[in-house]
């Protein structure tokens, strides 16, 4: 068989049979081509997609949940419905500690408040917040550090700006490491600086501060906000959320069937259906793109059967000359197998230089929509197995269909 393959007649029969009727050959490989065409530039998008998709929350541990107090609906031990809940560093505790499959609890606290530099000034966001933020929620840092441990035990007054914050309070190129800006009439020292996010997750975030800090300068005492609790990742976070509700209820004498007594904001489950919808476009992908190979290998298979019956007479010569079946049966396949291939190979190029054209006008920038939309060496090679496979098969109708006539009838063909 490999010395048929690297046989000169063989290839001069396959080119001679394929000329005869160039128009009709190249029709036929459209099918093919159209087919790969499809399936590589639409699993390329798909790629393209997610890549965007974990750009954007990439710095986020996607398996958490956002839990705050609100007002009770329920009146339950004597406390009457409209009640306030307020969470305190003890409830978080609380719920790291009785939870099981959670991997991280941030408290934190935010406020709103002026902001002053010099003869400048705006209101901006201010999070008291933890270091084990930068953990789960991963700042970008252009200048200087986040804050530390340190910063939280010994109270300090320091704080981690925004992009947006340094454009508005700051001269262009102006270094802000080490300068200060006044938040509540107090000054606190710039230590750093991180990127504005491409994606609002959660509450804005302008300026962070040292969680004790924040106790203090806004008399918050051991409430906190909200608390942000990231699950580890083979453990459901849709539960994990159940049971902090249902522990956060059982410590702060709110009735069990209170739906509204604590609101959330499920990270996780959101991220599943973004995942999920990536998953669905990639299977579909896949199914119109071998749907339509399916359709393409058809239309060759029918092109050869005409071809077959044209060269009956020719097929009939050989067969007399004593070419055996087994012999005609291999050109025909070889035939199949090569059209295929051939217009697989073109749709991959052709594929290949639309996800190019994709990836410059919509993969750059910071807000790109397709971020180099790609298809991996495994898949082009899969796709050129599946062309083979299918185009050995559908070469093996005409094949049987040339070894069916008796090669005295073939002769006797007109």
């Amino acid at each position: 068989m490999i010395k048929f393959l690297f046989a000169r007649d063989t290839w001069q029969e396959v080119w001679d049979s394929l000329s005869k009727n160039k128009l009709r050959t190249m029709l036929t490989m459209v099918g093919v081509w159209w087919g790969i065409l499809l399936l590589i530039g639409l699993l390329g998008s798909a790629k393209g997609l997610e890549n965007s998709f974990n750009r954007l929350f990439g710095s986020f541990a996607t398996n958490s949940v956002f839990v705050w107090g609100q007002n009770t609906s329920i009146p339950f031990k004597g406390f009457q419905e409209g009640k306030l809940v307020r969470l305190t560093l003890t409830d978080a505790k609380k719920v790291e500690e009785n939870v099981e499959g959670i991997e991280f609890v941030v408290p934190r606290n935010q406020n709103q408040s002026q902001v002053v530099r010099k003869f400048l000034s705006g209101n901006f966001s201010i999070n008291g917040d933890f270091p084990l933020l930068d953990k789960v929620q991963k700042k970008k840092l252009i200048h200087g550090r986040f804050l530390n441990q340190s910063d939280i035990d010994d109270n300090r007054k320091v704080a981690v700006i925004s992009e947006d914050i340094y454009k508005q309070l700051f001269e262009k190129d102006e270094d802000m490491i080490g300068q200060l800006i006044q938040i509540n009439s107090m000054n606190f020292t710039v230590v750093g600086m991180f990127e504005n996010g491409n994606v609002n997750m959660g509450p804005t975030s302008d300026i962070h501060i040292p969680f004790t800090t924040f106790q203090q300068i806004f008399n918050q005492g051991d409430n906190i906000g909200f608390m942000m609790i990231t699950g580890k990742p083979e453990f459901d976070i849709t539960q994990i959320e159940a049971d902090a509700k249902l522990i956060l209820k059982n410590l702060n004498d709110v009735h069990p069937k209170d739906e509204r007594a604590f609101g959330s904001f499920n990270l996780g489950k959101e991220f599943k259906k973004i995942t999920g919808f990536l998953v669905g476009m990639q299977f579909l992908t896949w199914f119109v793109g071998i749907a339509t190979l399916i359709a393409g290998v058809f239309a060759i298979g029918n092109i050869l059967l005409i071809t077959v019956k044209e060269r009956t007479k020719e097929i009939g010569v050989r067969r007399a000359l004593g070419a055996t079946p087994f012999e005609i049966k291999r050109q025909i396949v070889v035939e199949a197998v090569f059209i295929t291939l051939l217009a697989g190979f073109l749709g991959i190029i052709t594929g290949g230089w639309i996800l190019i054209a994709l990836d410059s006008a919509f993969g750059q920038g910071d807000e790109a929509v397709i971020v180099n939309a790609s298809v991996s060496i495994g898949v082009v090679f899969l796709s050129l197995i599946i062309l083979v496979v299918l185009g050995t098969l559908i070469g093996l109708i005409p094949a049987f269909k040339a070894t069916s006539i008796k090669p005295i009838d073939a002769l006797r063909e007109e």
